[in-house]
């Protein structure tokens, strides 16, 4: 039985649902607040002018326990501080950690301010994804001169003080983007743990754009199997091969639907307060799915319809459907240009890639690694905290 979110009297909350996390994780992703010292020209905030909309919390921390006793107590819970430009809002994020000792923390930056970040609370992060465009002209490009310098030098600085892991999030977005600047990010053992790139979900794919981006998937592929001692660390590759030879894990965390986590265990606390889904839609109202203040929550809007076309599509078994929010506006809402010009490209190179991994062989390839190898890719906390797919 799933209980309506309709308030029975006005102005009364809506009921919360009985089950409204799929498993025993949830992400719990925090906008410390929308307002970002950079203004980089693709920003999905963008979208619904959310970016900048709120600058300051309209909730307390005694609010959001409230609300984590309520309706996360018995899981485990990971907290994404994101924003914005999270680390704006230092002062929030160092009252969660305090609050809340026994969850694990990702950090989720454009770099700029890693430096001024206390030491202990860098211990205390088991992953800081910092966005990065790839080389420095395209990064200074989208993001302003200076910055891919700047940002590098800044995760140079926390290397050693970091708990987890570091990687690298690259918007794939400029057609132009190299081999070598995306080889360069992977293999800075002195910066990165990690490489996880996702396709830009912008009208950025016209003319021989998707061609010259499979070139480059064809150079990082080979890359990745040449490797037999070590691992390759790019997420997208590391998942997608992690789930061609052990079906079964492109579901279990998953419930068997999106991995980007929508569907499930990820939820998206705007600065005010309210809940949603996906932190590309927080300006879809209808979308909202949760309030801090009033102590609700429901079940995820964005759920898989008849209306997407996933299940017929030859990746769908590895893929189980890449990105809920594409989905949800090419199908669901029929936005044909969005389809075709966004979702389409996207899925075609999706399938491309697994094609041509397929041709080098990935269970034999398995076969062959050393047992840390093989725990790596197949074990890797970082899956916990990015979209496998990109």
């Amino acid at each position: 039985m799933t209980f309506q979110t309709l308030s029975l009297e006005p102005g009364l909350p809506p009921v919360s649902d009985p089950e409204p996390i799929v498993g025993g994780r949830v992400e719990l992703q925090l906008l410390t607040t929308l307002k970002c010292n950079l203004k980089c020209t693709y920003c999905s905030l963008g979208v619904g002018e959310v970016l900048g909309s709120q600058t300051e919390l309209k909730y307390d921390i005694d609010q959001l326990a409230a609300f984590v006793d309520r309706h996360l107590a018995g899981k485990e819970v990971y907290v994404t501080f994101y924003g914005g430009e999270p680390t704006l809002n230092m002062r929030m994020m160092q009252d969660v950690m305090t609050r809340f000792p026994h969850f694990r923390f990702q950090l989720q930056t454009n770099g700029t301010l890693l430096d001024d970040m206390p030491e202990w609370m860098l211990a205390k992060l088991s992953n800081i994804l910092v966005s990065i465009d790839g080389g420095e002209a395209i990064t200074d490009g989208y993001r302003g001169r200076g910055i891919w310098r700047q940002v590098i030098r800044n995760v140079s600085h926390v290397r050693d003080k970091v708990g987890g892991t570091i990687t690298a999030r690259v918007t794939w977005g400029n057609p132009d983007t190299s081999f070598e600047e995306l080889d360069e990010l992977a293999t800075a053992e002195d910066a990165f743990d990690y490489l996880y790139w996702q396709f830009v979900a912008d009208e950025m794919y016209g003319g021989d754009s998707v061609e010259k981006r499979q070139a480059v998937l064809v150079r990082l592929i080979d890359r990745f199997f040449a490797a037999t001692d070590t691992l390759y660390p790019l997420i997208p590759l590391m998942g997608i091969v992690r789930n061609k030879v052990l079906p079964t894990r492109a579901r279990e965390l998953y419930a068997g639907l999106t991995q980007c986590r929508v569907s499930t265990h990820l939820i998206n606390v705007m600065p005010n307060g309210q809940i949603y889904p996906c932190p590309d839609m927080m300006y879809a109202h209808h979308m909202q799915m949760g309030e801090i203040q009033g102590n609700w929550l429901k079940k995820s809007p964005l759920q898989p319809t008849p209306d997407m076309p996933c299940e017929t599509c030859e990746a769908f078994s590895w893929c189980r459907r890449n990105c809920m929010k594409n989905l949800y506006l090419g199908y669901v809402k029929q936005d044909e240009r969005y389809r075709r010009n966004v979702v389409e490209p996207i899925c075609e190179l999706l399938r491309f890639m697994g094609r041509e991994i397929d041709r080098r062989d990935p269970h034999g390839w398995f076969a062959g690694l050393p047992v840390p190898v093989r725990k790596r890719l197949v074990d890797a906390e970082v899956y916990e905290y990015v979209e496998i797919m990109p």
